[in-house]
């Protein structure tokens, strides 16, 4: 065979199998996958076959092992075992006459029921809340159950780790679980581990991505829950993660940002259902059962105050087979029946959502969105943006909070006695790739304290006008909706 006969063979063999990757691609990647992600994907593979077709084996499954999917079961099971019969909510004369089948909704996906005589405050102090935190710690007498994203010992949180140590000189048991990646990923992390260790806590990665410890799933698969819980009778839920507010990043450092978060203090019966969801996690990653650190919702005190709350704990992410925190949302847009005001730090929709919002707003209702006036990541935010041309021909107003500021608090309320905080951006990753926790609440008590909160981003902020959105570049906007094609990718 000569050169000639050698090079036609070659371009066949590549024009083979760039046909079979093509036809392969057609076949799976639309089977049980969004349209808008299939098509994201199959366009990324037919643009470039070889590299497209990489990265959808690297980050395609939007699954988490089947060996964790099962753990999910079984903790579901459990819960849902354990809390049959749970009735604490109060009269439900008292409610919406939409709320009751959203819990039941929340319930079925998630196993958690919803529970009454539950007290919650909100913070948006940044260093404020992680004091309070440490407070409740030094209350300690059983154990300690912290959960974040984001780890981090640095000048910020000294506090919190010291309030660690001492109640770990008083005996309490103290349980520490911190996503692998992105706790890896911040500075000086190995300070951290060390700190850690040093002060005894016991302490685990949350889907660590170890393959040469036989610990591998896809690597953007990641538990972004934030939560503290204290003997079974105080928890800690929102956004912020335990880490300064710059997140000690030198790009961050040089562009002067700060994270401005909202933290939720809560007592009651709710306290079990957030405790659920460490023990879970700690299942999940460790194989161990705390089964003496979860005190049952009987058992912890509840407020008789004619301003309790009814909460429920509502988990979401690729080990369950629904995308729970989305539908929720929806639910909640579909049911509003005056004004929905949404805070999210990177609002990407997914169809289904973009509807439901411009739908709201269409039909009269006032329908809000708090962002923030700059991004921290570029691909987010241009996609983010992207959506806003749609928003507000559908009469949504948009808000945006002023730089240096990154408005990272994640909440949304709904008329005048409904709302839900928590970890979960309203985006697509968050919809399906993160494990969130979302804490839905019914009482006209905290959402007049929520609306408090949304004047003051008011008050700081501007609303993004569509005089002003049409002066936006071309360039920019071109940037935009490339940022909104890669973003389905999932």
């Amino acid at each position: 065979m000569d050169f000639r006969d050698a090079s036609t063979l070659v371009v066949a063999l590549a024009v083979a199998v760039d046909l079979a990757i093509r036809i392969a691609a057609l076949i799976v990647i639309p089977r049980n996958r969004k349209p808008s992600s299939a098509m994201a994907w199959l366009l990324a593979i037919f643009l470039i076959p070889f590299v497209g077709i990489l990265f959808f084996l690297l980050i395609g499954s939007p699954h988490l092992p089947r060996d964790r999917r099962n753990k999910q079961k079984t903790i579901d099971s459990l819960i849902t075992t354990a809390t049959d019969g749970v009735h604490f909510e109060a009269e439900r004369s008292e409610w919406p006459a939409w709320l009751a089948p959203v819990t039941v909704l929340n319930r079925t996906i998630g196993a958690i029921p919803i529970v009454g005589g539950n007290e919650a405050t909100l913070i948006d102090d940044y260093e404020g809340s992680l004091a309070a935190m440490a407070a409740d710690i030094d209350t300690a007498e059983s154990f300690v159950h912290v959960e974040f994203y984001i780890v981090a010992f640095d000048r910020t949180t000294e506090g919190f780790f010291a309030s660690l140590e001492n109640a770990v000189r008083r005996g309490v048991t103290v349980r520490v679980l911190l996503d692998h990646v992105a706790s890896v990923r911040a500075a000086n992390h190995k300070r951290t581990f060390a700190e850690l260790d040093r002060i005894g806590v016991h302490w685990s990665f949350m889907l660590p991505v170890q393959p040469l410890k036989g610990k591998w799933q896809r690597p953007d698969l990641r538990n972004h829950r934030k939560l503290v819980v204290v003997d079974g009778r105080v928890a800690w839920m929102g956004s912020q993660n335990l880490i300064d507010r710059s997140y000690n990043a030198k790009k961050n450092i040089a562009r002067g940002l700060k994270w401005q978060e909202l933290m939720t203090r809560v007592t009651g019966p709710v306290v079990t259902g957030v405790n659920a969801i460490f023990i879970g996690d700690w299942y999940c990653e460790t194989d161990e059962w705390v089964v003496g650190e979860n005190v049952p919702a009987a058992e912890v005190t509840r407020t008789d105050s004619p301003d309790a709350l009814d909460c429920q704990v509502v988990p979401s992410g690729p080990g369950f087979d629904q995308e729970n925190n989305l539908r929720l949302f929806l639910a909640l847009l579909h049911s509003a029946r005056e004004r929905i005001i949404v805070t999210s730090p990177y609002f990407v929709p997914d169809e289904a959502m973009m509807y439901a919002i411009t739908s709201a707003a269409q039909r009269g209702l006032d329908v809000q969105l708090f962002v923030s006036e700059i991004g921290d990541q570029g691909g987010v935010f241009h996609a983010q943006r992207s959506y806003y041309g749609a928003l507000l021909d559908a009469g949504v107003h948009i808000w945006m909070y002023p730089a240096p500021f990154i408005l990272h608090a994640k909440h949304l309320s709904v008329d005048d006695d409904v709302a839900v905080i928590g970890s979960s951006n309203m985006d697509i990753r968050s919809f399906a790739l993160d494990l969130e926790v979302s804490l839905l609440v019914r009482g006209p008590a905290f959402v007049a304290r929520m609306r408090a909160v949304e004047a003051d981003y008011r008050r700081l902020g501007r609303e993004l006008t569509a005089e002003e959105w049409r002066r936006q570049p071309r360039s920019a906007t071109f940037l935009d909706g490339l940022a909104r094609l890669t973003s389905a990718l999932q």
